[in-house]
């Protein structure tokens, strides 16, 4: 392939519609989104929305020399499951994988199908290190992968936040955490 073709990217798509998928479910949950407790729900729709639509369309239509910001976002992506995975409350599957109990407000009953959503977003973001952003440096996700432990904190100051909101101001976007606060 020449350097100047576009590049389509799938999995990076997936990941990116797998991360789309997992803020807008914590939104439909009534758990808010990130940045909603900071910009507000609608801003921070919007602002998701618009990051997922550029990057979307940026994946199946920028040339392989773009893999480094691909590489970049996909680690991000990745680093943001792990990090949900390591900072709730879980339990091992019989596999041995990590299964969420609760996240963010959210009870077990929503839990069957908010694991699969990371799941499937994380294993995309993987699957794109590994074989759609090979012309970027190596080094580039291991330093998103190290974000975790700040996702960690950011994602548990951010719950506490909406819970705060929640509180203050119940709205429909944020009806799970009336009461946490």
């Amino acid at each position: 392939m020449r350097p100047d073709r576009a590049t389509r990217r799938p999995l990076t798509r997936i990941a990116t519609a797998g991360l789309a998928a997992h803020v807008f479910f914590e939104l439909g949950a009534g758990v808010g989104m990130p940045a909603a407790s900071v910009l507000g729900p609608m801003p921070a729709a919007g602002l998701w929305t618009l990051g997922t639509g550029t990057l979307w369309r940026a994946a199946g239509t920028r040339p392989a020399s773009s893999d480094r910001i691909f590489a970049v976002c996909n680690g991000v992506g990745l680093a943001a499951v792990i990090a949900h995975l390591r900072g709730w409350p879980g339990r091992r599957t019989r596999l041995g994988v990590p299964w969420l109990r609760e996240c963010e407000g959210m009870g077990p009953e929503l839990m069957r199908y908010y694991n699969p959503i990371l799941y499937v977003s994380g294993a995309a973001a993987l699957g794109a290190l590994l074989r759609e952003n090979r012309s970027a440096p190596r080094y580039l996700p291991l330093l998103a992968l190290g974000l975790v432990p700040l996702l960690i904190v950011t994602q548990h100051a951010e719950h506490w936040r909406l819970r705060e909101i929640a509180g203050q101001r119940p709205g429909w976007w944020n009806r799970r955490l009336r009461g946490l606060g």
